[in-house]
C-alpha cells in the first residue's frame, strides 16, 4: 500500500515539473549535432517525428513543455566557456534548461510541429532583431549638445508615438509593421493588437518592446523607413494606412502612396490587383506631438 502511495505521489509530482526540449529545427543544425557520439539520431525526419510524439505524450499526461531553439554553435561555445564536455547528455540538458529563460522558445499547446517550428523561428528572428537594434541604439551614446542619452530618448519618443498610433486606430484587430533600411542591416518589426473586453488594446510585451526599439532606432538615426497599419473588424472593410520615416518624425502617406506600396510587386515592379474589401486610406491625425523632456536635437 505504501509503495502504491509513493508511486501515486511521484506521478502527481511529475505533473508539477515543467520541461524544456531543445529543438533542432533544420537539417544543417541536425547534422552538426551528429558529431557527438551520444547524439544517437541519424535522420532528421525521424528525429522530428519522435519529438512530436514525446510532446503529445507529455501533454496527454498533463505536463507543460517549452520548446526552445537549439543552436549547435551556441552550445559548443557554452561548453567551451564553462569547461564542459559537449558529448555528455547532461550538459545538453543543462544548456537547454538555460535556453528556456534566455533563448527563443514557445510553449507547446498541442500544435503540430509544422505550425510550431515556424513560430519558433519567428521568435528567434524577433529576439535577434531586438538585440541588434538595442545594441545599435546603445552605441549612439550621448548627445554632444545636451548630453542626453540618444538611445534612451529615442525609446521614450517611440513609445509615445506607438501609444498614439494604437489609440487613434479604429477598433478591431490591428497589424502594424515597421521597417528601417538605413542601418547596417535592414530591420523589420511586427506588432499585433486586439481589443480586450474593456475596449483597451492588448499587446504582446515582447512584440511591443521589439517594435518600439526598431522604431526608436529609425527615428534616432534618421534612417529611411516606414510604418504601415492594417485594421480589421467584422462587417467593415479592412483599412490600410501608413507613414514614412522622414528625419526624426513620421510623415503620413497619401492613400495613393499606400495603394502603390500594396499593389506593386517589389521585385518586378509590376502592378498587383488590389485586394477586395480593403480601403487604402490616409492615417488618422495623431495630434500635436507633446514635447518630451531631454534630448530633441
Amino acid at each position: 500500500m505504501a509503495h502504491t502511495d509513493h508511486q501515486t505521489m511521484r506521478r502527481v509530482l511529475r505533473r508539477e515539473i515543467a520541461g524544456t526540449i531543445g529543438l533542432l529545427t533544420d537539417e544543417h543544425d541536425f547534422r552538426a549535432m551528429r558529431r557527438y557520439r551520444t547524439f544517437t539520431f541519424d535522420d532528421h525526419t525521424t528525429y522530428l517525428q519522435q519529438v512530436e510524439a514525446l510532446l503529445r505524450t507529455r501533454a496527454a499526461q498533463g505536463n507543460h513543455t517549452t520548446v526552445a531553439l537549439f543552436d549547435p554553435l551556441e552550445y559548443a561555445e557554452y561548453c567551451k566557456n564553462k569547461g564542459l564536455d559537449p558529448d555528455l547528455p547532461a550538459n545538453r540538458t543543462r544548456f537547454t534548461a538555460e535556453l528556456a529563460t534566455t533563448g527563443p522558445s514557445v510553449p507547446y499547446e498541442g500544435q503540430s510541429l509544422a505550425d510550431l517550428v515556424p513560430a519558433l523561428v519567428d521568435e528567434a528572428i524577433r529576439q535577434a532583431t531586438w538585440e541588434y537594434a538595442a545594441t545599435l541604439l546603445a552605441r549612439l551614446g550621448a548627445c554632444t549638445t545636451c548630453g542626453e542619452d540618444i538611445g534612451r530618448a529615442g525609446l521614450a519618443r517611440a513609445s509615445a508615438l506607438l501609444a498614439r498610433i494604437i489609440d487613434t486606430a479604429p477598433a478591431g484587430s490591428r497589424h502594424l509593421v515597421c521597417s528601417v533600411s538605413g542601418t547596417p542591416e535592414a530591420l523589420v518589426a511586427v506588432l499585433h493588437a486586439d481589443d480586450a473586453a474593456d475596449g483597451t488594446a492588448q499587446l504582446d510585451e515582447a512584440e511591443a518592446l521589439e517594435f518600439t526599439t526598431v522604431l526608436a532606432l529609425g527615428l534616432a538615426t534618421r534612417s529611411p523607413g516606414g510604418l504601415v497599419m492594417r485594421t480589421s473588424a467584422p462587417g467593415t472593410p479592412d483599412r490600410v494606412y501608413g507613414w514614412r520615416l522622414r528625419g526624426d518624425r513620421l510623415e503620413p502617406l497619401t492613400a495613393g502612396e499606400v495603394f502603390d506600396a500594396y499593389c506593386t510587386d517589389i521585385e518586378s515592379g509590376d502592378l498587383i490587383s488590389p485586394e477586395s474589401d480593403v480601403d487604402y486610406c490616409v492615417p488618422p491625425d495623431l495630434g500635436e506631438e507633446k514635447p518630451l523632456p531631454g534630448h530633441r536635437h
